[in-house]
């Protein structure tokens, strides 16, 4: 009797398993890489949330071709972390494709393994040109790259800043200081490139490290140079210590542009208090932008405030969220996990300009990357990061820094 009990149980356990196996076959899991912990958490967290907010409105649709979406985190704090995570997400847990991961030096770490997996990577936030430019069939980028921050910051110094102060832009002595990191290393290349290709004056270019806790000996180069331009490219530490030693030495540029990290931070802007007033910053699309060309930014922030109790704290979770819809509609077209027709269908995809809630359209060229993202010029005004510049998706005009 007992035997028969023993089998019995048995039978109904195997039932049990092939009666759950098919739900459990039904799902599409996907990973999510980023840093979420560590020194760049706030942005990593913050671009998560971004790609989250598009699962969950996806999985409320119903999916992707009738499957569940299941997302795999990973926190990789470095490259060496992101190497590890990377192999775990592809081998362990087998997802059919990664999204990522904010920080250039994390994802040029992560997408080495994934393209050696035959894993495709889409990635979200990272800007190096080089993660989309090293022959990888399987990478893709839904945001704008390093060059678009330089060119755009180099722009507003000849159509913003220097008609804002009614003189010629050759005029104006011009530093360019920027964190060491494969971020701030080609954002800086690519602002000295654009300068010299404009005839503008370059009076100090220098790097420094993000992880410095002392960066007075450049704020004395650039006060004893004169520099009435300041365009630096930094994480939220650096940007708040290059401020405050600036106060401390008693200089005082006539306009500081940063290039995106630490100056599109509602907590950098609280932390700097009335200093920050009239600062300007190329970066991602921001909420306070005009929303005519940005069909479905509205909704956006009004989940977002509802998910998490507060307005996003900088544009990176838009960019996310945006990247991914766009890449979840793709494998929805793919109808398949397989690389090649993934690759396939990231080709064929197409949506103009204006199309969605960052304004950003998508086609994308061969190797991988959104040729129809871009960057626009906010403004800290009123302790709001607002933009400007072009006026396509300005919505107030730019002010002199105070």
């Amino acid at each position: 009797m007992i035997k028969k009990l023993k089998r019995l149980a048995t039978a109904l356990g195997c039932l049990t398993l092939l009666a759950a196996a098919p739900v459990h076959a039904q799902d599409l899991k996907l990973g999510a890489l980023y840093p979420l912990s560590g020194g760049l958490a706030l942005l990593g967290d913050e671009s998560f949330r971004g790609t989250q907010m598009a699962i969950d409105e996806r999985n409320a649709a119903g999916g992707i071709n009738g499957k569940k979406i299941v997302l795999v985190k990973a926190d990789a704090v470095d490259a060496n972390q992101a190497v590890g995570e990377a192999r775990r997400l592809t081998s362990v847990e087998d997802v059919s494709a990664i999204f990522g991961s904010y920080a250039s030096g994390i994802s040029a770490a992560a997408t080495q393994v994934t393209e050696l997996a035959g894993v495709p990577y889409f990635e979200l936030g990272a800007v190096a040109d080089t993660i989309t430019s090293r022959g990888f069939k399987y990478v893709f980028r839904s945001n704008a790259t390093a060059k678009s921050f330089a060119e755009r910051s180099v722009e507003s110094v000849v159509k913003v800043i220097a008609p804002m102060m009614k003189v010629d832009p050759k005029s104006l002595k011009i530093a360019i200081i920027y964190e060491d990191g494969p971020y701030g290393t080609l954002v800086g290349g690519f602002q000295k490139e654009e300068a010299k290709r404009l005839g503008l004056n370059v009076v100090e270019s220098q790097p420094y490290s993000a992880k410095s806790v002392d960066l007075s000996s450049l704020v004395l180069r650039l006060k004893g140079a004169n520099a009435d331009v300041v365009l630096q490219t930094s994480y939220q530490n650096d940007t708040l210590l290059f401020f405050r030693q600036s106060a401390s030495a008693g200089y005082k540029p006539k306009a500081v542009i940063g290039a995106g990290g630490g100056y599109s931070l509602q907590e950098t802007a609280q932390a700097l208090g009335a200093s920050v007033e009239g600062v300007f910053n190329v970066d991602f699309p921001q909420i306070n932008m005009k929303d005519s060309g940005a069909p479905g930014l509205k909704d956006f922030v009004t989940a977002y405030e509802k998910k998490f109790g507060t307005q996003p704290r900088s544009g990176h979770s838009l960019v996310n969220y945006v990247g991914a819809k766009a890449f979840l509609d793709i494998l929805a077209q793919a109808k398949s996990t397989d690389k090649d027709k993934i690759r396939e269908a990231v080709l064929a995809y197409r949506k103009p300009v204006g199309a969605s809630a960052a304004g950003w359209g998508f086609q994308f060229a061969d190797n991988g990357q959104n040729q129809f993202a871009s960057t626009n010029l906010m403004q800290w005004q009123g302790g709001k990061l607002v933009t400007v510049y072009p006026e396509a998706v300005s919505t107030v005009k730019p002010i002199t820094l105070k």
